[in-house]
């Protein structure tokens, strides 16, 4: 049970919700747009988020949409993960959110809200990034479109009030080879340790990773050693992996070393699969 009151208001438009949050804002309300809400509750529940009013975003139409639109697929933030394990428009985005959580939770976790979630893995923004997808943002002054690697550090750079209306990802890459792979500490329940998703673009593999630290990110300098093929598969797994330069993640799940012995090994399965190496 959420200790504290909170108003709720559900828009039907981007430019209703956009501008409820602003006027809840300068009334001191510190609202929340709201999707799904599975860590709304979990974390409302513990008081570690803590808002006088939540903005349902379910009832706009553009975050309910899920189709090819223009040689484009448009994955509205409001999309259950449920809905697109499913419906599989992409294959790699649906293999990678069916391993969130269990089918219970997937079944309120939504595209948007597992993005811009405060929980460190937010998997499923890992095919997002290998595909350059653009993020479709409202705020108070209209519409923008950006890329998702200007816009994605760390976390989605989204100004005050800004709200994630969806995902657009290019056709081309809807069925390109791919591979995802998570690895838990119990097999297939707990948190993972670490998820790799690999995307084949052009004969060279793409790597976006979650769990080795405190954010989910793709590097291209750690894809550039991994495709140098002058040297062995373990050689360039190796350096790519030393190159690495981000907040170790130690925590009871596993410590950073041992997430770093489990990359390697993933590694190893991506590029056996997506290029035969041994």
């Amino acid at each position: 049970m959420i200790s504290y009151d909170f108003e709720y208001y559900l828009p039907l438009s981007m430019k209703e919700a956009v501008q409820l949050y602003k006027d809840l804002h300068e009334r001191g309300k510190e609202p929340i747009y709201y999707s799904g809400g599975t860590e709304i509750i979990t974390l409302g529940r513990l008081n570690v988020v803590k808002t006088r009013a939540i903005i349902d975003i379910k009832q706009i139409p553009e975050c309910r949409t899920f189709q090819i639109q223009q040689s484009n697929l448009f994955t509205g933030a409001a999309i259950p993960l449920t809905v697109i394990e499913e419906t599989n428009l992409f294959p790699l985005l649906s293999k990678t959110v069916s391993e969130i959580a269990d089918r219970t939770a997937r079944n309120k976790i939504t595209a948007g809200g597992n993005i811009c979630g405060q929980i460190f893995y937010r998997e499923a923004v890992l095919p997002f990034l290998l595909s350059d997808s653009q993020m479709v943002i409202a705020g108070s002054s209209g519409i923008r479109t950006v890329f998702i690697n200007e816009i994605f550090n760390e976390k989605l750079l989204l100004e005050p009030g800004e709200l994630l209306v969806g995902i657009k990802t290019e056709q081309r890459f809807l069925d390109m080879p791919f591979v995802s792979i998570k690895r838990r500490r119990q097999w297939n329940t707990g948190y993972p340790l670490i998820t790799v998703a690999a995307l084949k673009v052009n004969g060279e593999i793409r790597i976006a990773i979650s769990g080795l630290t405190t954010y989910p990110f793709r590097s291209k300098q750690m894809e550039e050693q991994l495709n140098n093929k002058e040297y062995s598969l373990n050689h360039r797994i190796d350096e790519a992996v030393q190159s690495l330069k981000v907040p170790p993640l130690d925590d009871s799940e596993g410590s950073f070393q041992y997430r770093l012995f489990v990359l390697k090994n993933i590694l190893h399965e991506v590029f056996q699969q997506l290029e035969g190496e041994a």
